[in-house]
């Protein structure tokens, strides 16, 4: 390149491959999931927000996890399903693919931080109950979800800044939508620092989320083997397994796309993986704590109950 900072002002996305035979049954499928997604999760925040019983900090806490799930659908599926139905080749603006990026990144690591306040308040509901009330205040409730959104922007923009400052030698992304590996695979420069630094990133905040839950887990485990209380241990299962089973499938599917990233062999496995990770999570999120959670079904059902009772 004779100029060291060109840059294209459009880019070409290729990660997307569907036939023209697949095109509408994989547009209906995936417009069917994204619909199931914005109606199931946003209908929970507006239950939580409309039912008094369920105004209580757990369930505050929990609100910042649907809401973080819906718009991190929203970032990805409108897009690649107008994507689908062009069969001409598919472009997006530099601008839009570094947002894209700012909220597929943002979005997928506010999930982890997320995670972590909600095990911290299930670790001071079961070890500490009678300071409960006294610790978790409204305030620490606004102030924990300011923090997980906090952590989760800041240094994602601190990631993305190293890879919107390279030149670019191809307008090609190879991924279904565009995140940070796909910007700094634009450059022909020497991606070593984008790598180290995105991979130390992604890094840390796992050890950062693992420790964080691990610890809380053990020392609800131990609080519950020392009581010996029956009471106390079925609180524990019931409030903790929802939660530790929504971040199993959450920390699966972010895993599974973090290494097929490292292999150039599997694109097509990578693209559909990557995919998935926006639909998974997102979709059975409500589902798990919809059914396991007491407070949550009984509140559906008032509500589903009231609209019988209207007329007509």
């Amino acid at each position: 390149m004779e100029n060291g900072s060109y840059r294209y002002e459009i880019l070409k996305i290729e990660g997307l491959r569907v036939t023209r035979y697949s095109a509408y049954p994989v547009f209906v499928l995936l417009f069917l999931i994204y619909v199931f997604i914005m109606v199931s999760n946003l209908g929970i925040v507006m239950m939580i927000a409309m039912e008094k019983a369920l105004h209580k900090p757990m369930y505050l806490l929990f609100c910042n996890l649907p809401v973080s799930d819906a718009l991190s659908a929203t970032v990805v599926l409108p897009g690649l399903l107008k994507d689908i139905l062009v069969e001409s080749e598919r472009y997006i603006s530099y601008v839009a693919c570094a947002l894209q990026a700012f909220g597929v990144h943002s979005l997928s690591t506010s999930a982890h931080t997320i995670l972590i306040i909600m095990a911290f308040d299930r670790y001071v509901a079961i070890c500490n109950p009678l300071r409960y009330h006294t610790i978790m205040t409204n305030k620490m409730v606004v102030k924990l979800s300011v923090i997980a959104w906090l952590i989760a922007t800041i240094p994602v923009g601190a990631v993305l800044a190293l890879s919107i400052r390279l030149s670019q030698c191809t307008s090609v992304i190879s991924n279904p939508y565009c995140d940070n590996p796909s910007l700094f695979k634009l450059s022909c420069e020497n991606l070593l620092l984008n790598q180290v630094f995105g991979l130390l990133s992604a890094v840390m905040l796992w050890s950062l989320s693992i420790s964080c839950i691990s610890i809380t887990y053990l020392k609800i485990a131990y609080v519950c083997f020392k009581n010996r209380s029956s009471t106390l241990k079925s609180k524990a299962i019931k409030t903790c397994s929802t939660h530790l089973i929504v971040y199993l499938i959450f920390l699966g599917c972010g895993s599974t796309v973090i290494i097929l990233h490292r292999f150039a062999a599997y694109e097509e496995l990578r693209n559909l993986a990557s995919i998935l990770f926006h639909i998974v999570p997102t979709s059975l999120n409500p589902v798990i704590y919809g059914l396991q959670t007491k407070e949550i079904r009984q509140g559906l059902q008032q509500i589903v109950q009231r609209r019988k009772m209207i007329p007509g």
